[in-house]
Parts: structure tokens; sequence; C-alpha cells
């Protein structure tokens, strides 16, 4: 479609161009906060993207209103609805979709109230960025036809082995310094509780493996090939399966059932069995409370995935939590130091107060 002069048309450019500029600063290596930058540009993108559509669609009633039926505003303009709102509005966005952006739409927010090099967060999530992308170039078309297609996309980077290798562990160091745990743990969790189905799409995140080209039958032949998974054979894609099995630098294992998890009482039981007095489930509640591993009543955790994964992990199938071994051992060695005892963690609890869990795991 054409669209004419007005509020749809002047929406949607906005949203192109936020598009462009996070394209822009997602491939210029030198810029400050480049995977934030896009991060965010590409969120106004999405945003802009919908309320475009829903202006052409059902007019300007993408606005919250009052009880009373007043719209609501922020500094004397009526206040729209974010992306969450969005998605949640439009009802027919594909899972795969609403999964990558929701994964976006969290990571966005913890990026904000953290000061930590969030740069080094992009080697985690290169293929989710792909797929956000992708999937704001297919959804435009969708809502405005193929005359408004970006005709542009994030490009490969000119790597240099030894270069990249060096960064890669440098940036893996990274990864394991306090500033960037959390993040680290957030985005682990979240795609741990993703279904296969789901994870595996191209819509959440792009996976792309990089095979030399030996030779090519037409000197005019790009470096770059892509292949539609969904138009290769049977044969090929298990001899990609045999490619992803030699390239792989680690395996994930996901199991039906926890493996060297436990359940809140099996913890309360180990620890009695090392300490020299007793602790019960209102000691463990005040405990995981404290050290903020799980959501609980005493913080302000509402995602029931945001864990610590280190010490304790969402099960979506039985809605409850499981806890590591790792959690029991940390709880065991401070109270036998001295640093936990039940007077310490019950006022903390009252006061809704945290331990420093950094300092803890030092100790140990």
């Amino acid at each position: 479609m054409t669209l004419r002069k007005g509020k749809t048309k002047s929406t949607l450019e906005s949203s192109i161009e936020s598009a462009l500029l996070a394209v822009e600063i997602y491939n210029k290596p030198r810029t400050p906060f480049r995977v934030e930058g896009f991060i965010t540009q590409m969120i106004m993108a999405w945003t802009r993207l919908f309320h475009a559509h829903f202006n052409n669609t059902i007019g300007s009633k993408y606005y919250y209103k009052n009880s009373n039926g007043r719209y609501q505003t922020i500094d004397g303009e009526k206040k729209s609805w974010e992306l969450k709102t969005c998605i949640t509005k439009h009802g027919g966005i594909p899972a795969s979709v609403k999964s990558n952006l929701t994964f976006f739409i969290k990571l966005r927010n913890k990026i904000e109230h953290r000061h930590i090099d969030r740069d080094e967060v992009g080697i985690m999530i290169f293929g989710e960025c792909q797929s956000l992308l992708y999937n704001y170039e297919n959804t435009l078309i969708e809502f405005f036809g193929e005359e408004y297609a970006l005709n542009e996309s994030l490009s490969f980077s000119i790597q240099f082995s030894r270069l990249r290798k060096k960064s890669q562990l440098k940036a893996s160091k990274k990864l394991l310094s306090k500033e960037i745990k959390e993040l680290k743990n957030f985005i682990e969790t979240y795609r741990n509780s993703l279904t296969d189905e789901i994870f595996n799409t191209q819509e959440y995140s792009i996976k792309l493996i990089q095979v030399p080209k030996i030779s090519n039958t037409n000197r005019n032949d790009l470096a770059v090939e892509f292949v539609n998974w969904n138009s290769i054979s049977e044969a090929d894609r298990e001899n990609y399966e045999k490619v992803t099995a030699i390239i792989k630098d680690k395996v994930i294992k996901k199991e039906a059932i926890n493996p060297g998890r436990r359940k809140p009482s099996d913890v309360i039981t180990k620890v009695n069995s090392e300490i020299d007095f007793t602790i019960y489930h209102y000691d463990h509640k005040c405990l995981y409370c404290c050290f903020r591993i799980r959501p609980g009543s005493a913080n302000n955790i509402d995602d029931p995935f945001d864990t610590n994964a280190n010490y304790c992990h969402y099960d979506e199938v039985h809605d409850d939590y499981v806890y590591q071994d790792a959690w029991a051992e940390l709880i065991i060695r401070g109270i036998n130091e001295g640093t936990l005892t039940k007077d310490i963690w019950k006022a903390k609890f009252r006061a809704k107060e945290s331990f420093d869990i950094a300092e803890f795991e030092e100790n140990g």
C-alpha cells in the first residue's frame, strides 16, 4: 500500500529511521554501548511500527485511559501503549517472534539499570539480535507491503581469526565478572525457559555456521550465501547436524527431569545434616529472599524466571522452584563460618534487606 501524508505515514517513517539507525549503530564496532544502542533503537522501531499499524487500522485508540475515560498524560502528552502492551493488544504475533521481543524488552530494562560494559553481552546474543531485525522487516512488510522493505540487514563483520579468538577469550572472562554475572544468568534462564520448538526457530534466534567456500562456479557469486532451512533436503539437514556436532565447543543437554537439583525439603535436610542446629522452611524462605536467588515476598522480583541460575531454577511445568547443590553448600559454609545465623537472616528478612551474595561466594 502507498500511504498518504498523515500520522500513520510519519509514524511509520520514524519507525523505519529508528531501525536503520539501529543497524548503523550495530555495524560500527567502535561505537560506545553499541549493543545497548541497537536494542534501544529497535525497541523504538517496533513500538512505532505497532503505533503506525494501529493508527492505520483502528485510529487513535492506542493510548491509555483512566477509569473516568480521560486519557493518561505525561508532560501534557497522551501516553501511548508501550511495546509489551502493543504485542498483547495485537494478539496475532507468532509465539517465536513474541518470545524474541519479550527477551529484548526484559534485557533492555536490566541493562538500563547497570553500569557495566554492555557491549560484551553482544557476543552472547548475536543470534537474537539478527532475529529482532529479521522479524521487524517481515512484520513491516506484513503490515504495509513490500514497498516499505528496508533492503538492508545486519551485515557480517570482517573477522581476523587471531584477533577474534583473543577478543572472544577476553569477553568470556569478562562475562564471569560480578558486574555482568546477573545479565548472563538472565540470558541463560530465559533461553532455558523456552520450548525447543520456539528456541530452534529462526524467528527467536538466527543460528549461523561459517563454512569456507572452496571455489565458485561463477566468479560473480557472492562471498556469503544464505540457505533457507525449509528448502533443503532431509539428507542435507542431517549433514548440517553433523557439522554442528563438530563445531560446537559446548554441548548443552536438556533433560525431562531435574538431575542434581533439590526440592526445598531436600535443601533443608542436607543443611541440617552438616550444621549444629536445625533450620526449618521459614528459615529457608528468609535465606532465599535475603540472597535474592528467586522471587519471594521480601523482594521486588515479579518474573518467576528471574532467578540466580547458579543456585535456583523455576520449573514451569510444576510451577515451583528447584535448587542446586551449590545453594545448600553456600548456606552450610556461611553457618559453619559464623557469618550466617538465624538472628541475622530473620532480622534482614523482616527489614526486607539483602545479603551481598558475592561476599559469601568469595569466602568460598
